[in-house]
């Protein structure tokens, strides 16, 4: 009995991927959003987009999940999430993945655009640092900010819901001494 053992190879993906990637436009599976980077890549047929899962999956010890969307989103098209710790390499590694995945596509990393909060930008890691939230603090407090703001504008009182001790806690951190 032969089995057959296929990968991909160069090119195999050229004229399968769409050079855009979207950050954090989906929520993460694997963890909190304030802790998961969620990246968002669309990809033309169900075969391609789960080798390409597995592709990432292989390859990168940052990527803690890939994973393919369970229906087209178009015609043809499905979307394969990629989901990494929130930490301040998140710029370095998307602009890792978008070099690697030139042997596979023939797009070259000027070729790609980043979605970050509804704009794009250049797959750039010194841009990319600007505009991606890199820390679970930092998300945590954009968030909370946002509601807040939402809260204002339909008239409720807004509230801290991150830092926020409860009693038991600051009386136990009291008797330690801490």
């Amino acid at each position: 009995m032969r089995h057959l053992k296929e990968s991909l190879d160069y090119h195999d993906l050229e004229g399968q991927v769409e050079p855009k990637i979207s950050v954090d436009e989906y929520s993460a599976k694997v963890g909190s959003d304030a802790d998961i980077v969620t990246l968002a890549f669309i990809i033309k047929g169900k075969q391609a987009s789960n080798d390409l899962v597995s592709w990432f999956e292989r390859g990168y010890n940052f990527i803690i999940d890939a994973d393919v969307s369970d229906g087209e989103i178009k015609p043809g098209k499905y979307v394969v999430f990629v989901e990494m710790k929130r930490r301040t390499s998140v710029p370095e590694n998307i602009v890792e993945i978008v070099e690697d995945l030139e042997t596979l596509t023939d797009l070259n990393v000027k070729d790609w655009t980043v979605t970050v909060n509804e704009q794009d930008y250049d797959c750039d890691a010194e841009q990319l640092k600007q505009v991606i939230i890199l820390s679970p603090h930092e998300y945590r407090i954009e968030k909370e900010t946002d509601l807040n703001e939402m809260r204002e504008l339909s008239g409720v009182t807004p509230t801290k819901i991150y830092g926020k001790k409860d009693s038991l806690l600051k009386d136990f951190i009291s008797k330690a001494g801490l």
